[in-house]
């Protein structure tokens, strides 16, 4: 396992001071070569980030957990009847917020009206980091601000938000079940608030697996296929999983903030040399990316830009045809 000191994180505070410079080249860095990094004094209040995980905890223990438990009786025996039926399970109790273009909390069931107006208000927030993130972003590549918030809001002018809120309770076969298994993310840039006192997560760099670091009150970032596409593989996505634990129930709430449906995707032509003309990564709309992505996502990322590229040169063939 990869020592885990060298993992980015990267103190906002000091993105208004006199060390601006050097936190914007750590910034850069991280993106370049993690696609992960965590963040500290983000502005989003502490007050508000453990109501939410407050909430979020006794949302599980008072609705979900019995359900999960349930599901991971069967689960194990499936598992343990057929190893590769196992090793296609995720360990995971999931619910999914869509919050753009419309939101969807008021139809999702069991979630009381405190638990709605929080999760509404935390996102509004991450909206705001996730936003302001990308021009940074943007400064850092030499794009004008707001090219990526632009580019991900297609022609019907909005992006695609959600929040995926998960529990990852104890698992008694570790070696059998994964947590979450490996995969890049489809979409943008991906917001993490995690539980600071039980680990899992990791990423995979240098074809070793790193530790994403635990941290009271932080957010992690990682960087999503489209970002790699729209910068023209600068900044990377990056395979992740999440490693099943014994002990503890880890706490996930993770925020996409992604391109419309819309949005059609492609390497800024600011980040596209001459001579790489014909070797940039390709171009489609994001719902077909998607499509594709579903099929696909726990398996290598190249695949699936190889794809859009043949789509591509069929289509400049029979164009040049007719």
């Amino acid at each position: 396992m990869a020592p885990t000191s060298t993992f980015p994180v990267i103190n906002m505070e000091l993105l208004a001071g006199e060390e601006r410079p050097a936190a914007m080249e750590q910034l850069d860095d991280a993106c370049e070569n993690w696609g992960f990094f965590e963040i500290l004094n983000h502005g989003i209040s502490t007050e508000l980030m453990d109501e939410v995980e407050k909430m979020t905890k006794d949302h599980y223990k008072r609705v979900r957990e019995q359900r999960f438990l349930e599901f991971a009786t069967k689960t194990l025996k499936e598992g343990c009847d057929d190893v590769n039926k196992a090793e296609k399970l995720d360990w995971e109790s999931t619910f999914f917020v869509r919050h753009l273009p419309e939101s969807n909390i008021a139809d999702i069931p069991d979630l009381d009206d405190d638990y709605r107006r929080l999760m509404k208000r935390f996102a509004a927030e991450l909206e705001t980091l996730a936003e302001r993130l990308l021009d940074l972003l943007c400064e850092n590549l030499g794009l004008e601000k707001g090219y990526l918030t632009k580019a991900f809001r297609g022609p019907a002018g909005a992006p695609t938000f959600g929040t995926k809120v998960s529990s990852y309770p104890p698992c008694p076969r570790p070696d059998l079940v994964k947590g979450l298994r490996a995969h890049t993310d489809a979409g943008g840039i991906i917001l993490l608030f995690q539980d600071d006192s039980v680990g899992g997560l990791q990423l995979l760099k240098d074809g070793e697996w790193v530790d994403v670091p635990p941290m009271r009150h932080s957010i992690v970032v990682n960087l999503g296929d489209q970002l790699e596409v729209i910068t023209n593989g600068r900044y990377k996505s990056v395979m992740h999983r999440v490693v099943a634990q014994t002990d503890g129930n880890r706490m996930s709430i993770a925020s996409f903030y992604n391109p419309g449906s819309d949005a059609v995707i492609s390497p800024a032509p600011a980040l596209v040399k001459e001579e790489e003309a014909g070797e940039t990564y390709p171009k489609f709309v994001f719902e077909d990316y998607m499509k594709l992505y579903v099929r696909h996502k726990f398996e290598a990322k190249e695949p699936r830009f190889e794809a859009f590229k043949s789509m591509e040169t069929e289509t400049s063939n029979r164009i040049a045809i007719a």
